[in-house]
């Protein structure tokens, strides 16, 4: 399989699914003539034309209205907003629109259309360009959410997006997107959504992740090899739906987990999954659930400051050991 980096993947997934079906258009701002802000679109405005490949106004609440309309009229819109944080200004259309139309419908319409966007921090970009607001869409019923941490998970994931006939939220880390990863070149290579990877098996404890802190359970995981810990680390892939059997089981072999998310710790996403692990694992537990996650303050701009809000490795290992410590 050839390699190349996660933005890489996004384009791949993009070109081929521009090529497999004429309903597919990808509007944004700036991913036609700048070819995107990340240059996740390069090339598309060449190889397709203006017709299916559109800048538009900054107007994030305007863009996912007018691919809501596409999408019910027949299209595959895929819209790209610069940065999650934008996607705030457009909570309107997502969450009343393009969320609840099917439902609202009675299902006599669908709405396969899928809205981009990078998001996380670690760049230095503070407090309103660096959050991580995945728990804010999983929170709403009706959309379905992706966030791959691998290039294949990321080629193999948007493709099964745009190919979905019901809206989903496709996040991607800003930090990821120059990572390598070999990539399947079958334009048929689809990841199926509701499916968690177990990206390394062990026997000590589940450490359950996704996107970029799937990179940094791995690199927990190899640390505490050292010292003799068998860590089973599990990327989750897809948040909504989210694969509750491959985490229970896990949990249920190694007896203890770790729960490990960017975005802040309150009404985290971690929490939700911590509950189910305890729910469904209460007798054979060995220890309680641990989390780790963002701290519950506004990102600050001074890099090293960031650093302390944003889990790293370290946390991750100490929530392991105290996990093996039954605390």
């Amino acid at each position: 399989m050839p390699e190349m980096t996660y933005r890489d993947a996004l384009n791949l997934a993009l070109k081929e699914e521009l090529r497999h079906d004429p309903s597919v258009v990808v509007w944004g701002e700036d991913v036609a003539l700048y070819e995107g802000s990340f240059k996740v679109t390069r090339g598309l405005l060449a190889e397709f034309g203006e017709e299916r490949v559109k800048d538009t106004p900054i107007s994030e609440n305007t863009i996912v209205g007018v691919a809501v309309g596409a999408a019910m009229g027949g299209l595959r819109p895929v819209a790209e907003l610069m940065t999650v944080n934008f996607a705030l200004l457009a909570m309107d259309q997502i969450i009343n629109h393009m969320a609840k139309i099917s439902f609202m419908f009675g299902g006599q319409t669908f709405l396969p259309m899928v809205v981009r966007m990078p998001g996380g921090g670690g760049s230095q970009l503070a407090a309103q360009h660096s959050q991580s607001l995945e728990s804010y869409f999983m929170h709403c019923p009706g959309l379905k959410v992706a966030y791959p941490a691998f290039p294949a998970d990321a080629k193999g994931l948007l493709k099964t997006a745009i190919r979905d006939n019901n809206p989903v939220i496709f996040l991607e880390h800003e930090l990821l997107y120059n990572s390598k990863g070999e990539v399947p070149a079958d334009p048929e290579f689809l990841v199926p959504f509701g499916q968690a990877n177990i990206v390394r098996e062990g026997s000590d404890v589940t450490i359950v992740a996704y996107a970029r802190m799937t990179i940094l359970a791995l690199q927990a995981a190899d640390e505490l090899a050292k010292e003799g810990v068998s860590c089973e680390v599990i990327d989750l892939r897809t948040l909504s739906p989210l694969d509750t059997t491959t985490l229970i089981a896990s949990a249920q072999k190694t007896g203890r987990a770790v729960v490990v998310e960017e975005c802040w710790r309150t009404a985290g996403l971690g929490g939700d999954i911590a509950h189910r692990i305890h729910e469904a694992c209460f007798d054979t537990l060995l220890a309680p659930v641990k989390r780790v996650a963002g701290l519950d303050v506004p990102m600050p701009y001074s890099r090293e400051i960031e650093k302390i809000c944003i889990p790293q490795a370290a946390n991750i290992i100490a929530a392991v050991k105290e996990a093996l410590h039954g605390h």
